[in-house]
């Protein structure tokens, strides 16, 4: 349900320009091994989280070329016909392995690995970059906000931000990074992710004064609603919403304003009101510097939008996809500063007894050598072209949830500075 229709014009024309031309001279059917990785994470950040899997699996078991997409190809000369009649019998059968869902990830991290023919392998590779490198980067970015609101709730609520489809994949990645909602419903009926919302200032503006709308508004949704005080004058608004659903009513919304200081004054008010049960949430271009900045303040719950559907500041992931291995033999490209390491990666990542992870270990050819406390990283998505079931979303989400329990403390910090862990390349 995640792109409507078949997803194989998910691909760039370079893509199907070296396949034409390995059909042509032969080569297109040499086993080959592609890898997913990321050579460096985003300008501040300590780790990176994958995202998107689950997602990815569901389009690469459509993926198909359709009769009215291949003559578009045939008669733009984008293909020939003997590459055309190849696309519309494509399916992928090769196997694919990588991390979990809710994984971290680091420098080098081979987070996907995808083994087949060169020609079933390369025309994946838009596709596969396109959902992970949004994904990952909307799950880090959402990771960071989770860990500056030290336990309290967060609503993704950045769909008029973004893309269409984009909102539905972003609502997605914050929830399994730790967000407990979203306003999103298209995610809530593909994905099961918990849906929250609150009326906007039209609504409010809608009425001949603000009274009447939260009469309005209660009388349809009870006293579990959240009411938007910030239309007018703040402290009337909060006067007028408890007036009109008493001390039950469930929460008031601030997205305008210094929050700091509206927060603690809306406590006072709400507590001389006889209201002290009413929730405060707080709305407002909030990223995870905000989010932070507001750890003191009486915020019972933060509204997210704009900055968690870019990726606070880093929209992408920076994600690759290389050929790392063709007829079991290592390749490399040795271009300055896109070097890459040779053949098929295996990688663990050493805990010590306590859990806390110290050292990422990527083997090539080979595994490590096992030591205590090594969990390995991957895992089987699809084999001989079969998608194997996923986790669940929940099971994602608490895998991410683990992980970042298990990093050094300094690994959550906010600030700019090194990999939480260390990642070791070896050779078998």
């Amino acid at each position: 349900m995640s792109v409507r229709g078949s997803p194989g014009l998910l691909t760039d024309q370079y893509e199907l320009t070296m396949l034409s031309a390995a059909l042509r001279d032969g080569t297109a059917e040499r086993p080959c091994v592609f890898e997913a990785f990321g050579r460096r994470l985003p300008n501040g950040r300590r780790y990176g989280v994958v995202a998107g899997t689950g997602r990815l699996m569901e389009l690469i078991s459509r993926f198909k070329f359709d009769p009215d997409e291949i003559a578009y190809l045939v008669d733009q000369g984008i293909v020939d016909r003997a590459t055309g009649d190849w696309l519309a019998d494509y399916r992928f059968t090769g196997d694919i392995d990588g991390y979990a869902e809710g994984e971290l990830f680091f420098p080098g991290s081979p987070i996907l690995t995808v083994s087949g023919t060169f020609a079933e392998c390369v025309v994946l590779e838009t596709l596969i970059l396109s959902v992970l490198n949004h994904d990952c980067a909307i799950a880090a970015a959402a990771a960071r906000m989770v860990t500056a609101a030290r336990g309290r709730p967060i609503i993704e609520m950045g769909s008029r931000r973004t893309h269409e489809e984009a909102a539905v994949a972003s609502a997605r990645a914050a929830y399994l990074a730790g967000f407990a909602s979203t306003s999103n419903l298209a995610a809530g009926l593909r994905y099961g992710v918990p849906t929250a919302g609150t009326a906007a200032h039209a609504f409010t503006l809608l009425h001949d004064d603000e009274t009447t709308a939260f009469a309005s508004q209660v009388a349809a949704l009870g006293t579990e609603t959240t009411l938007l005080v910030d239309t007018y004058d703040i402290a009337q608004g909060i006067r007028n919403a408890v007036a009109v659903a008493g001390p039950t009513l469930r929460a008031i919304r601030i997205d305008s304003g210094d929050l700091s200081v509206l927060a603690a004054q809306s406590r006072q008010l709400l507590d001389e009101l006889g209201a002290p049960d009413v929730k405060i949430i707080v709305s407002g271009d909030l990223d995870e510097y905000a989010i932070a900045a507001l750890a003191a303040e009486p915020v019972d719950a933060y509204g997210a939008g704009t900055a968690v559907v870019v990726g606070s500041g880093a929209p992408t992931a920076g994600l690759v996809y290389k050929l790392v291995e063709v007829a079991g033999r290592p390749v490399v490209k040795r271009s300055e500063n896109k070097a890459t390491v040779g053949g098929r990666k295996t990688a663990v990542r050493r805990h010590k007894p306590t859990g806390t992870a110290t050292e990422e270990v990527v083997c090539s050819q080979g595994a490590p050598e096992p030591q205590p406390n090594d969990r390995l990283l991957q895992r089987a998505y699809v084999v001989g072209g079969k998608v194997i079931d996923p986790p669940t979303l929940e099971d994602s989400r608490e895998q991410l949830r683990q992980n970042l329990v298990s990093i050094p403390w300094e690994g959550l910090k906010l600030s700019a500075g090194d990999p939480a862990i260390p990642v070791t390349f070896v050779t078998a």
